[in-house]
């Protein structure tokens, strides 16, 4: 038995190919499946069957079409009430794979109709775990219903253990989410490879023996997750097809020119210190540049279904159309080249200061603290703030903009700089005075700043 790992960092999740070396079994493929394929053709392998752990929350599969384009058998467990072709996998199915042996057991929690898959050539096991049983976490409980999450938290736990007891102790264990996705219910561990028997001796909810504790404690600590996770399981339900990921003809100067004074979404993706130093005006800050947050926090921030144009450097572009095909948005507009020169032909410019922490602890010196805007989650800002802060989250901003008082310059922060840059650029679209500032929150206190 040999495991692919293919990763997708920008979400925080892992596919899988596991094979004999000639017959391949692909675990929760994202949609842009030619990865997968290039892969298959490399280690020239035959794709036989394709399997979901469950319906995603936060991505677009690619499953339906992977199996499509390769007479697969497409397996996804029998009361998810899909609306395509499958093969219906029951709890306890053993199923063929060449030289392989894959066994369906069920673990409901992450949804109610989650399958984890063990794997056995016979020398060795592996466990596909998809949202069940992460590194030192679990899967988070409340995204199919807000009325069901203590009970698929108990089942989350109960799952966990079961799926522990099906797999040897030396079982590789693989799963879909925890590497910065918010599929997880909690921090996962730093690391690239993990065993059963090791979870069960971190893993919270193999070592915490008082169910209602461990409940209690998940449940409190589940923080706000991205809006764009309420349309995903709905496309996954109908099969989603394979996007288009090729650069569509860009828009001219007059016709971009026209959208940003329409109001329309027009998405800067260069570097967040040089859209602050020169960007057109009326234009947002998403740098591709940090691919661990772009699609995030794009998807999460943008009203859903709303005209989106991309401006940038055509590398760039056309990563970050694949990056938001996965997550469902398709087809975005774009004009290539550089925003702050001529792209849009005589639209005004604009600029506004990007500064660290220690310019931010000098004004505190001055005697005349600055107002702060904090755009981090509230489980951040509980955590730790800046004193005197005002807090509205990045993901609320659209909706709460007119609580900030116009004529007071906001100095905006986050926990890295990256989500200050996406709220200076719409507060300053929408005629506020701000000061970017780009510096992990970590450095502030050792700077000068006061916190509490």
């Amino acid at each position: 038995m040999q495991v692919e790992v293919i990763k997708t960092d920008a979400l925080g999740d892992r596919s899988y190919v596991v094979h004999d070396g000639e017959v391949a079994l692909v675990v929760d493929p994202q949609r842009d499946v030619d990865r997968v394929e290039a892969l298959v053709a490399e280690r020239r392998l035959r794709i036989t069957h394709v399997a979901e752990t469950h319906l995603h929350n936060d991505y677009v599969t690619g499953g339906a079409e992977l199996a499509r384009r390769h007479g697969a058998a497409y397996l996804v467990a029998e009361g998810e009430g899909v609306r395509f072709d499958h093969r219906p996998v029951r709890p306890g199915e053993r199923i063929g794979v060449g030289g392989l042996s894959v066994r369906a057991v069920a673990t409901p929690g992450h949804t109610e109709h989650h399958v984890s898959y063990v794997v056995e050539d016979g020398a060795e096991q592996a466990v596909f775990s998809g949202g069940s049983l992460l590194y030192g976490s679990v899967g988070r409980t409340d995204l199919v219903d807000p009325n069901k999450t203590a009970e698929l938290t108990r089942a989350q736990y109960r799952s966990a253990r079961e799926l522990a007891e099906q797999a040897r102790p030396d079982a590789a264990l693989y799963p879909t989410h925890g590497f910065g996705s918010f599929c997880s219910s909690g921090p996962a561990a730093e690391t690239d490879i993990s065993t059963v028997g090791e979870q069960r001796e971190r893993n919270h909810a193999l070592t915490e023996h008082d169910e209602e504790r461990f409940v209690e404690q998940l449940i409190a600590n589940l923080t706000d997750y991205p809006a764009y996770y309420a349309h995903m399981a709905p496309l996954n339900k109908d099969g989603p097809g394979v996007p288009e990921l090729t650069v569509p003809e860009p828009v001219d100067a007059a016709a971009l020119r026209e959208r940003i004074v329409a109001g329309e979404w027009v998405v800067d993706l260069r570097n967040r210190v040089a859209f602050a130093n020169k960007h057109l005006a009326g234009t947002v800050s998403f740098e591709y540049g940090d691919g661990k947050h772009f699609t995030t926090f794009l998807g999460w921030t943008v009203p859903w279904g709303e005209p989106l144009t991309l401006v940038g450097p055509g590398g760039e572009v056309r990563a970050a159309i694949r990056d938001l095909a996965r997550i469902g948005i398709d087809r975005p507009d774009v004009a290539v080249g550089d925003p702050a020169s001529g792209l849009a032909g005589d639209h005004p410019r604009s600029s506004f200061p990007s500064v660290g922490w220690e310019e931010v602890a000098d004004e505190f010196a001055k005697g005349n603290p600055p107002t702060v805007l904090d755009v981090r989650r509230a489980d951040e800002f509980k955590s730790q703030h800046v004193e005197g802060a005002l807090h509205i989250p990045l993901h609320e901003l659209l909706s709460r903009m007119d609580e900030l008082e116009r004529g007071r310059r906001l100095w905006v922060h986050c926990g890295s700089g990256y989500r200050s840059a996406v709220a200076a650029s719409l507060l300053e679209s929408g005629g506020h005075s701000v000061v970017h500032i780009d510096g992990d929150y970590s450095e502030a206190a050792s700077a000068g700043v006061p916190v509490t």
